[in-house]
C-alpha cells in the first residue's frame, strides 16, 4: 500500500496527511487534545476518548473467556493472553517471555542495572515509572486506589490488581509442570520448587533448607521458644 507522506524528521511515511499529523506530535511538545473534566492533555485524539472513559466509567470491551470489562481495546488485548498463554514478546538475554511489551521493556532494566526514575524527597531510583509513583505515596500517606467490593486502599494500582484476585478468583499463574494455578505470581514460583527441589532459604541457627522463606520463619521461631524455656 502506497504510504506518500513522509515525516521531514524521522522520515516514517504515512497514507495520509491525517495519519502525518498524528505522528509530527511525537516529536513536538504539541497536545492539542484536553479533557474537560481534569484538564489533562494529549497528543492524540484517540488516547484523549480512552482517558474519557476513567471519568464516565465506560467499559465497552469485554473478555469473552470471563466476561471481565475494559476501558480500551488494547488492555483487553493484553488481558486475553491470561487465557491464551501468549507472550509475544521475549528478552534478547536471557530468553523470558512477557504478554505485555512494557513488561519487557522494564524487565530489561534488569539486565542494563537502569533505574531512570528518581523520587525527589529521597533520591531512591526505580527501573518502573509506577514503582516510583507508588514508592511516593509512602512519604505523602497517600492511598489512592480503593477496591470496589470490599473499600480497602491502596498505594499503588498493582497492589489493589492483585488483591482483586482474593475477591474474584482469577488464578491467572500456571505452573508449566503440572498445570495447578495460582492467583500470585510469589505462590507460583514457591510451588515450582516443589519440581526443582530448590530450598533456597536456610535457618540461621541450624542451617536446615526450606522451599518458602514463610517456613523458614515458622521454623525459626521453633529456636526462639528454645532459648525462652
Amino acid at each position: 500500500m502506497e504510504r506518500p507522506y513522509p515525516c521531514d524528521v524521522c522520515h516514517n511515511t504515512f497514507r495520509d496527511t491525517g495519519s502525518l499529523k498524528v505522528h509530527q506530535c511525537v516529536h513536538t511538545e504539541e497536545r492539542p487534545y484536553r479533557c474537560d473534566m481534569c484538564n489533562k492533555t494529549f497528543k492524540i485524539l484517540r488516547i484523549l476518548k480512552a482517558h474519557q472513559r476513567v471519568h464516565t466509567g465506560e467499559r465497552p470491551y469485554h473478555c469473552e473467556s470471563c466476561n471481565k470489562t475494559f476501558s480500551n481495546k488494547g488492555d483487553l488485548t493484553v488481558h486475553q493472553r491470561v487465557h491464551t498463554g501468549d507472550r509475544p514478546y521475549s528478552c534478547d538475554v536471557c530468553k523470558k517471555s512477557f504478554s505485555k511489551k512494557s513488561s519487557l521493556k522494564v524487565h530489561q532494566r534488569l539486565h542494563t542495572g537502569d533505574r531512570p526514575y528518581s523520587c525527589d524527597v529521597c533520591n531512591k531510583t526505580f527501573s518502573d515509572l509506577g514503582n516510583l509513583k507508588g514508592h511516593q505515596h509512602l512519604h505523602t500517606g497517600e492511598r489512592p486506589y480503593s477496591c470496589d467490593m470490599c473499600n480497602k486502599t491502596f498505594s499503588n494500582i498493582s497492589n489493589l490488581k492483585v488483591h482483586h484476585r482474593l475477591h474474584t478468583g482469577e488464578r491467572p499463574y500456571s505452573c508449566d509442570v503440572c498445570n495447578k494455578t495460582f492467583s500470585f505470581s510469589h505462590s507460583l514460583k514457591g510451588h515450582q520448587r516443589v519440581h526443582t527441589g530448590e530450598r533456597p532459604y536456610r535457618c540461621d541457627v541450624c542451617n536446615k533448607n526450606f522451599s518458602l522463606i514463610s517456613n523458614m520463619k515458622k521454623h525459626r521461631r521453633l529456636h526462639a521458644v528454645d532459648v525462652n524455656v
